[in-house]
């Protein structure tokens, strides 16, 4: 099929499984690199640094808005159980329709998970992968942050406003709600396993990032992981919250870059 590839960022739409995909794609590079955004997170407000700045001649830089978010609507987003190992799969799809049989993943928080479903679920396809603000359980410390952050309300303007220009008021309120309530479901239904029998599987070379201030997801998930992944390194921050890619991009792609050239 078809593979998009220029210099500066494109938006494309490619149908799979029945549901119409919104993707970004920038730079000519033969080494092709996938990132997987945050909750409500779209390629365009998760990766703007990573598109603009690490693709290039080295390097291909895809990013998707996953099913429910961004321009991938209609449908809205579906939290049903396993959503984000149905993204999982969903994303190994849309990789192959659009002719990329080898890539490594980018995976960011939610978008960190569902990398991690991917390396051990398709080992063959993925060549490297770098996770940040991401994890394989929930605590009940965990559950206790998204708890406080569920009313929208009790967000600032300057936190609401980038996701409600997205979304409008009514979606992003509701896909929110969605989504905190499909965290809690998990800890109280599953003990809060994510995909914690999955580490042992993945076998690419990992590279762990993590922000030593991040509010979202303590260090003890990132100490886990670098612990439980055979193939792991972890990298910290010291100054890093949880967007460490976008409030730090240099030093982030430049960490990125170097690993995934790496001889």
């Amino acid at each position: 099929m078809w593979r998009p590839r220029c210099r500066e960022r494109s938006e494309h739409q490619v149908m799979v499984d029945g549901l119409q995909l919104n993707y970004e794609v920038a730079g000519t590079g033969d080494k092709v690199a996938f990132c997987l955004p945050g909750a409500l997170g779209t390629a365009k407000s998760d990766f703007g640094p990573q598109l603009s700045s690490l693709a290039g001649d080295k390097l291909t830089v895809i990013s998707w808005d996953p099913p429910g978010y961004g321009k991938s609507r209609p449908p809205p987003r579906n939290f049903c159980k396993d959503f984000l190992r149905k993204d999982a799969i969903l994303a190994s799809q849309m990789m192959e329709t659009l002719g990329h049989g080898k890539y490594a993943l980018l995976g960011w928080s939610d978008g960190g998970i569902t990398a991690l479903m991917m390396a051990a679920m398709f080992p063959h396809q993925v060549s490297e992968m770098v996770v940040w603000g991401g994890n394989a359980f929930l605590t009940e410390e965990d559950i206790n942050i998204y708890k406080n952050i569920r009313d929208i309300n009790k967000w600032s303007e300057r936190m609401r406003a980038p996701l409600e220009a997205i979304y409008g008021k009514e979606y992003f309120r509701a896909t929110w709600e969605g989504w905190v309530d499909a965290f809690v479901k998990v800890y109280e239904e599953e003990g809060g396993d994510l995909c914690l029998s999955d580490l042992e599987k993945i076998l690419c070379p990992t590279l762990i990032v993590h922000g030593r201030k991040d509010p979202m997801v303590p260090c003890q998930h990132a100490e886990h992981l670098s612990e439980n992944i055979k193939t792991a390194e972890l990298v910290y921050m010291d100054d890093g919250k949880h967007n460490i890619h976008l409030r730090y991009p240099e030093e982030f792609n430049k960490l990125v870059m170097e690993f995934l050239h790496r001889k």
